[in-house]
């Protein structure tokens, strides 16, 4: 059985800043901005959604089928992806546009700031969704807007069960707009963050949302685990402690990638949460976001 991950493929470039932002922001003086943090490691790692969700999905033995864009300097992913066992059928190359590139700067205490232009995934919308018959589910992770919006249409037009994830992409959407994915999809995931946003944006609960779609909703919360909500009922999955805190850059891929293996077995969502929350904590314990293994 196949997973087709619609969403990015990044460089990321990976900053550690020995401090806390919080210290060197000050809150009244927000609207005159002007901060520089000293940043003595760095390190350039594969990333994107897609592809963080498609390694994780492959460690635990799934077929990805990530559909993605790369520009003209992806030839180093393509090749990771097939040396991984994971199909580029789906992956694109631009020419003329570089890959998306994600600049993440991390605190001591874990906060992340980020900078990403999305370069190729621009033209993501470009290659659509169909019915296959290896093909039995899907997730629309953070992409172009464009193609968020046509490959949730068609993963709903071709009968395929599918999670919407919004993530980062969250804010180019409008209300009317995330209640049309919300609409088309099987299941919901989001952090808390981004839970409080499309409350806010929908007007509508992490419960009302859950009495909407049929497989459910997930709220993850970092290390202290995750709110698993099916028609309208809450169930707190705990967290799972971590071998050591080492980078959280792309735990909620991780979870994602532990999400889609579980539905694919026919896990009810909160045996999946539990598997996620596992796979989340080995991500944090190493650096990158895509350099742990089970």
């Amino acid at each position: 059985m196949a997973a087709v991950i619609c969403g990015s493929l990044a460089f990321d470039t990976i900053m550690t800043f020995e401090g806390r932002f919080a210290q060197q922001i000050l809150p009244d003086q927000l609207h005159i901005l002007n901060v520089s943090f000293l940043v003595p490691a760095l390190r350039r790692d594969f990333g994107g959604c897609a592809g963080n969700i498609a390694y994780a999905l492959r460690q635990l033995g799934g077929e990805p089928l990530p559909m993605a864009t790369l520009g003209s300097d992806g030839g180093e992913y393509l090749q990771r992806l097939e040396t991984l066992g994971i199909s580029t059928e789906f992956v694109r190359q631009v020419e003329g546009t570089y890959t998306a590139q994600a600049m993440i700067m991390t605190d001591l205490d874990n906060n992340q700031i980020t900078a990403f232009h999305p370069g190729a995934m621009m033209q993501a919308h470009v290659t659509k969704v169909t019915a296959r018959p290896d093909i039995r589910i899907g997730i629309v992770s953070p992409d172009g807007r464009d193609a968020m919006v046509q490959h949730a249409h068609q993963f709903q037009a071709a009968g395929i069960p599918f999670v919407f994830d919004p993530g980062q992409g969250l804010p180019m959407f409008n209300g009317e707009e995330l209640r049309a994915f919300i609409s088309q999809a099987t299941w919901v995931t989001v952090n808390d963050y981004e839970g409080k946003m499309l409350s806010e944006r929908t007007g509508l609960s992490a419960a009302d949302i859950s009495r909407q779609v049929r497989g459910g909703v997930v709220v993850t919360l970092g290390a202290e685990g995750c709110e698993v909500w099916v028609g309208g009922q809450m169930t707190h999955v705990a967290g799972v402690k971590a071998a050591a805190v080492v980078d959280p850059t792309g735990c909620g891929d991780a979870w994602r990638g532990a999400l889609l293996h579980g539905l694919e077995q026919g896990w009810d969502l909160v045996r999946c949460a539990e598997l996620g929350n596992k796979v989340g904590a080995a991500k944090v314990a190493s650096r990158g976001p895509q350099n742990w293994t089970l």
